[in-house]
């Protein structure tokens, strides 16, 4: 007779159809999930009406970018219900394309600045978008923003509108500009962990918290240098735009007080009174305003409108790129760091590879190398400046447009460039050089756990668990000093300057773009769409088509990026709140994971903390 199956083996097999099953469930949930969201999506591009008169209403969610990030599907699930990953992503092209379009739209009769949940985005670009606001204000169409709060950069924004209204309960926060950081040098003190720094320049302060209790006075002294000037820039441009001063955006705590006493405490009231909004509407008034102006929509629950979104999708327009003529245009977004990166990052191997193509693509006449990047590995900046030079020497003209930072590597791969674009509010310079290796000898001796044994040489007894050597450690210094001098070299050979003027204005330290005009390290400042035009007479071509050249994404990729490209409007808020000791540790955690993504095979970085803050 055949044995029976004992009890454990019909547990087991339960047990394992039971998780079997549930795999293959929420494998078929996943997969027709985004069948019927895909059926969705498509039956609704093509219900997607202009109506003559309608108002587009340009609701931006998430950051401004000039490049999205590759998405992970499961990645993006999982970190939806934090408030710092939950955020959307629109490129900065699709933003000014969407703007130009209505402008000459006789369907659009005016435009609506939603900006709530705007965030993250840098004052170069929102400059770059306000300029597209002025261009569209040309067409005799006017642009009104509504808001329920406005933060600093959504009121940046909202100036260039005609007409600025803001809830009765709502209020205008301008905080200006600041620097703060935490630092653990007694902290890693009482853990007995050393930390062992090399560097090059006055300024180069990514290394600070480790070092420190506190801010140095030479670092002290460069952020508020910085801070000012973009201050400046900011408060000038909104000043220009509301006709007020611009000393008046800024206001001490005593002056605050004052104005809000004069306003009973209604902050609304304030800013109405300060001239920062126009009128004060709740969401209804300005609806009906709307209705007013524009008509009411079709459901009768609203205002004739359509959003950014379904305008981009009605509007987007695809170039067959038939011209033999091109300037190519290469995107180096995020940290720089070794081998091939995913769409959205820098890759020493991977943005090369794309300079490469441009290079070998015979209609690419010349290239504009977009920069929006605070540095990173030394090893993969240089592998993409030589990129650079290689397209130089194949007659291709080659001009940056620095974005909202360029610093550091940023600049590395950007001083070979034939011609630098900047904005006023770039974040660039930073030429300097750090090294960072964090040892536990002392930490680990004190519960017990001591290191030792034998070996050939110094470096092959290396560890980190053992200490560093004075020779190790100088022998590391001379490399980092060697790099701070080929970096100095680099920049004064490319911008025809001294060695002594550029370490003068080196050291680590950051510069705006207008500043950096001033010391020589950008030729002029421009957009984008100035440098493409400075690219094409480079090349001598009067007709040409632009190719933005890029890593190509699948089209579950491209998917998954659109599905999750506005979920943050979705979140409910609570789930993006943290407590004091969270964000503490999530400071320490911040510095920690940026300093180990960092791979180069050197343990060389050329990284610019500040423009990442």
């Amino acid at each position: 007779m055949p044995a029976k199956p004992s009890i454990f083996k019909k547990i087991f097999l339960l047990s394992w159809n039971v998780i079997n099953g549930t795999r293959k469930l929420f494998l078929n949930l996943f997969f027709f999930g985004i069948v019927i969201a895909l059926i969705v999506v498509l039956s609704g591009e093509e219900s997607i009406k202009v109506e003559d008169g309608s108002a587009l209403v340009l609701n931006l969610s998430g950051a401004i970018v000039d490049q999205k990030r590759h998405v992970d599907p499961f990645e993006a699930a999982m970190k939806s219900g934090n408030g710092k990953d939950a955020g959307g992503e629109i490129l900065l092209a699709d933003v000014i394309d969407v703007v130009n379009n209505a402008a000459a739209d006789n369907r659009i009769s005016q435009l609506v600045l939603d900006l709530g949940h705007l965030s993250g985005t840098g004052m170069s670009k929102l400059q770059s978008i306000g300029d597209a606001l002025n261009n569209f204000k040309e067409s005799g169409k006017p642009i009104v923003a509504h808001a329920n709060w406005y933060g600093q950069n959504q009121y940046f924004l909202a100036s260039f509108a005609d007409s600025i209204t803001l809830n009765p309960q709502g209020s205008v926060e301008i905080e200006g500009l600041g620097r703060y950081r935490q630092y653990f040098k007694s902290a890693l003190d009482k853990l007995k962990i050393k930390a062992h720094v090399f560097r090059v320049g006055t300024f180069k302060s990514a290394v600070e918290p480790f070092i420190r209790d506190d801010m140095s006075d030479a670092a002290k002294e460069a952020n508020l240098t910085l801070l000012n000037d973009l201050w400046e820039s900011y408060s000038t441009t909104v000043g220009q735009n509301r006709d007020i001063p611009a000393t008046s955006l800024s206001l001490s705590a005593e002056d605050y007080l004052a104005q809000l006493d004069k306003a009973e405490g209604q902050s609304s009231q304030m800013a109405l009174n300060m001239n920062w909004v126009d009128n004060l509407k709740t969401a209804e008034g300005f609806r009906l305003s709307m209705v007013d102006a524009v008509g009411e929509s079709a459901d009768g629950e609203s205002f004739k409108q359509i959003d950014f979104y379904d305008y981009l999708s009605v509007t987007a327009s695809h170039p067959l790129l038939l011209s033999d003529n091109k300037v190519g245009i290469i995107v180096a977004k995020g940290t720089i760091m070794n081998g091939a990166q995913p769409a959205g990052q820098i890759g020493g191997e991977s943005t090369a590879k794309l300079l490469r193509k441009a290079r070998f693509d015979d209609s690419i006449k010349a290239v504009v190398l977009r920069v929006d990047s605070p540095g990173g590995s030394a090893f993969a900046s240089e592998q993409i400046r030589q990129e650079v030079l290689a397209l130089k020497t194949a007659n291709k003209p080659v001009v940056v447009s620095m974005g909202s930072y360029a610093a550091s590597g940023g600049y590395w791969i950007s001083a070979s460039a034939d011609y630098i674009y900047a904005t006023p509010t770039t974040l660039t310079g930073s030429i300097g050089i750090f090294g960072m290796v964090t040892t536990f000898e002392d930490s680990l001796a004190s519960i017990g756990v001591h290191t030792d044994g034998v070996a050939t040489s110094d470096w092959a007894g290396f560890s980190v668990t053992k200490g560093l050597s004075p020779g190790i450690s100088a022998i590391i210094q001379r490399h980092i000093e060697r790099g701070y001098n080929d970096f100095i070299s680099l920049v004064a050979k490319e911008r025809d300057m001294s060695l002594e003027q550029v370490d003068s204005i080196a050291q680590g330290r950051v510069w705006t773009g207008r500043k950096a005009l001033e010391l020589g390290l950008v030729d002029e400042l421009g957009d984008l769409q100035d440098a493409v035009s400075r690219a094409a007479d480079m090349a001598s071509i009067e007709h040409f088509d632009t190719e933005v050249i890029e890593q190509e994404l699948s089209p579950q990729d491209l998917f998954v990026q659109e599905m999750f490209a506005s979920a943050s409007v979705y979140m409910p808020q609570s789930l993006a709140k943290t407590t004091l000791i969270e964000q503490l540790l999530g400071q320490f955690s911040t510095v920690a994971q940026t300093l180990q993504t960092f791979d180069d095979p050197n343990g060389v970085y050329l990284y610019c903390d500040t423009c990442s803050d």
